[in-house]
C-alpha cells in the first residue's frame, strides 16, 4: 500500500454549525488526501460516529449552538478514551474556560487560518509531525 492509500483511510469528521468553514476544511483536507465526512452539531455528530466510525481525527468547533464543542469532544473521549480533537475556533479562550489545559490526543487551531496551517495541525496531531504519512 502506498502513501496516498494509507492517508486516504485516515478519516476526518468536520464539525461545524457554518457552511462556510464545513467547505472550506473539508475542501482543503480533501485536497491534503483524506477521506472527510461533515457534521453541522454535536448531535449529529454523535449519530454519525457511532453509525460511520471510526474517525480518526474530529475537527471542532467550539461555540457551537446546544452543544459545545468541549462538550462534543468530552462525549466522544467517553467512547473512545483515545480519540483525537483539533478544536478549531475563533473563540479558543472558551474552550479554556471550564480547564486550564488540553487533554492528551487534544489541539486547537485558531480561526482564520491558512490551508497550510490547516493541513500541518491535521498531521502534526495524527502523526507527530507536519509532513503527513511516513
Amino acid at each position: 500500500m502506498d502513501a496516498a492509500d494509507q492517508k486516504q483511510r485516515v478519516r476526518v469528521l468536520i464539525v461545524d454549525d457554518e457552511t462556510a468553514i464545513q467547505t472550506f476544511a473539508a475542501r482543503v483536507l480533501r485536497e491534503g488526501g483524506y477521506a472527510t465526512a461533515v457534521a453541522t452539531d454535536g448531535a449529529n455528530a454523535l449519530r454519525m460516529a457511532e453509525e460511520q466510525g471510526p474517525f480518526d481525527l474530529f475537527v471542532i468547533d467550539v461555540g457551537m449552538p446546544v452543544m459545545r464543542g468541549d462538550e462534543l469532544a468530552r462525549r466522544l473521549r467517553q467512547r473512545d478514551p483515545n480519540v483525537k480533537v483539533l478544536y478549531f475556533t475563533g473563540f479558543s479562550d472558551q474552550l479554556f474556560q471550564k480547564r486550564p489545559v488540553l487533554w492528551e490526543g487534544e489541539a486547537f487551531l485558531e480561526k482564520p487560518v491558512t490551508r497550510t496551517a490547516l493541513l500541518e495541525a491535521v498531521s502534526l496531531i495524527l502523526f507527530g509531525h507536519t509532513h503527513g504519512l511516513p
